[in-house]
């Protein structure tokens, strides 16, 4: 999951950085001033949006309006070290989702935005599902009809990505952009090594990954007939890497 952290501090952004990629597996991308942070949103996609709101150059007040004001959706998890009610209510009329009063713990902080980033996927489980597959956020581990599916990190962070959005087509750059920021040799041609890995683990199981054409992979889901359920499968092509 691609974090987007917008905090002044350093010392706590680097914390919030380390911990969140540490206990959670998420991708954080930091920017300390508001302007950038207003035209990073303009340019890019995240899965959620870490905001404080005493930012220089433009306060967090006014990134989150105008990110509402173009249609930007991406949930908005915001820091404050005010607590008042007037507070709260002007930040959810802004468009905030969630904030979270300073100081507070790494783990409500994890747990707030997973919460967020489920329910804007149309998920209330505590667990992303796919079928018989299904990813734990916590304990970050991939089960397969209740069994533990072994991966390497490239595969899980391939899958990881995929499950998130599952249904949907992913192209090959946003799945990099959400991998994790350590391995410094992935590239476009290792994840389509990962994708090649992961359809023969998964090639038994009523769970596969499809190509679409031109658009990108979608892990999806089979019916009792092995045809993708909900889906038009004659417009997918299901035999290619890339």
């Amino acid at each position: 999951m691609r974090v987007l952290l917008v905090e002044d501090e350093a010392d706590l952004a680097h914390w919030l950085s380390r911990a969140l990629a540490r206990h959670a597996g998420f991708i954080v991308e930091w920017a300390n001033d508001g302007l950038i942070a207003d035209r990073r949103l303009s340019l890019e996609e995240f899965d959620a949006l870490i905001l404080d709101l005493g930012l220089p150059g433009m306060d967090g007040h006014t990134v989150l309006r105008r990110m509402r004001n173009r249609d930007d959706r991406t949930p908005v998890l915001v820091l404050t070290a005010r607590d008042s009610l007037s507070e709260r209510v002007e930040l959810l009329n802004d468009g905030a989702d969630d904030f979270l009063p300073k100081p507070f713990r790494i783990e409500e902080l994890e747990a707030r935005l997973l919460a967020l980033i489920r329910r804007s996927r149309g998920r209330e489980h505590p667990r992303f599902t796919c079928g018989s597959l299904s990813f734990d956020p916590a304990s970050q581990k991939f089960l397969m009809a209740g069994e533990p599916l072994a991966l390497s990190p490239r595969e899980h962070a391939v899958l990881r990505t995929l499950i998130q959005r599952s249904g949907e087509p992913l192209n090959k750059q946003y799945i990099l952009e959400r991998m994790f920021s350590g391995d410094t040799d992935v590239n476009l041609e290792a994840i389509e090594v990962a994708i090649h890995r992961l359809r023969k683990k998964l090639m038994d199981s009523d769970v596969q990954i499809v190509t679409m054409r031109g658009l990108g992979y979608s892990l999806d889901a089979l019916n009792g007939s092995g045809d993708i359920a909900g889906s038009a499968t004659e417009a997918r092509a299901t035999g290619n890497d890339r």
